[in-house]
């Protein structure tokens, strides 16, 4: 596997990436759910379901991401800093708490995940070769997918999401290591034989969802801590973009983004152990957090996985303290947009 910079692999995944007794929200100072619907940002408090990773000596860190259930419900995740043997994705089972390794290979470091609408592959981003890679749901039967420069440049695909035909649109991390906005959003088709760029000039985009209509997308940037929304013009293109949202991060980061049924935007945070949730409209709904008593030795909540048609969600966090699944409920059932990505 290529070496990527620590610093460089610490901004991934997206640099580019979970029975729940004792989830809910905190119902103190922060606020309460009423208070919540009407603007106010509350804290919900997320669990500890359980550790799957300690941080590799190899690569002196472990960064889990992609969070994906499956049609059985068991939840996929990749470690993106796994080393060449070590397992890279994972399948776990939320309800016993229990893990086993489906795939790895000598040179991916993949960054996200999720499960193709037309042909039930899952794909994973590899951020370190430009690469798209397809899985059998089991994780055998590896396939490149795409590989290439897209417009004369290669790629540094960080996240993906799906539309409903099964065509991807790929955040392009280009740029990230020598901080220039040199980042893209790149629609390939299903078949993986037709590239085109749909938006440049970004600040290392990392996480990319659909809203729940199919009009458009969120795309975050790492660099400048915002989310751009690109509206489509549904014929493959895009019609107009602008900022939506700027996040107050601190030291923290813009990671993986995730849409539930209510529309609701899920912006993970790379630099703490947190995402925050906001309307459609920009409004900040809540925080989502680990305890302060775990906080320290985890350094990124990378992504989430809503279960479709339920609120119990799965948020990947990690950092110098190893690679851990948390658990909490969301404010909105989950759908394709907060499955994967």
């Amino acid at each position: 596997m290529q070496r990527l910079p620590i610093r460089s692999l610490a901004g991934l995944a997206a640099i580019g990436l979970l029975a729940l007794t004792g989830c809910g929200t905190d119902t103190g100072a922060a606020g309460t759910g009423p208070a919540a619907a009407g603007g106010a940002d509350r804290t919900i408090r997320a669990h500890k379901l359980m550790r799957l990773t300690e941080v590799h000596p190899e690569t002196g860190m472990t960064l889990l991401e992609g969070p994906v259930l499956d049609a059985d419900g068991g939840l996929l995740v990749v470690d993106v800093t796994a080393p060449a043997g070590a397992p890279k994705v994972l399948r776990v089972d939320v309800r016993r708490k229990t893990s086993r390794p489906v795939h790895t290979d000598d040179r991916g470091a993949y960054t996200s995940a999720q499960f193709s609408p037309h042909d039930g592959r899952v794909y994973l981003t590899d951020f370190s070769h430009g690469e798209i890679v397809s899985l059998a749901p089991d994780g055998g039967d590896p396939r490149t997918f795409f590989s290439g420069a897209v417009d004369g440049a290669p790629m540094n695909p960080d996240d993906l999401a799906f539309d409903r035909d099964g065509n991807l649109y790929v955040s392009d991390s280009r740029g990230l290591s020598e901080g220039e906005a040199k980042g893209r959003v790149v629609r390939i088709d299903r078949d993986g034989r037709n590239a085109t760029v749909l938006a440049d000039g970004l600040a290392a985009p990392n996480g990319i969802s659909f809203d729940t209509e199919y009009r458009g997308l969120w795309v975050s940037e790492l660099t400048e801590n915002r989310v751009s929304y690109l509206l489509l013009d549904g014929e493959g293109g895009v019609s107009s973009r602008h900022t939506a949202l700027r996040v107050d991060g601190g030291i923290a980061q813009t990671d993986s983004i995730a849409v539930d049924a209510d529309g609701n935007v899920y912006q993970a945070l790379h630099g703490r152990p947190a995402m925050v949730v906001y309307d459609r409209h920009g409004e900040r709904l809540a925080t989502v957090e680990v305890p302060a008593r775990d906080a320290e030795g985890l350094t990124s909540a990378t992504n989430v996985a809503i279960t479709p048609g339920g609120t119990r969600a799965y948020m990947t966090v990690s950092g110098p303290a190893g690679g851990y699944l948390y658990a909490f409920d969301a404010p909105a059932e989950g759908i394709r947009q907060s499955n994967g990505g």
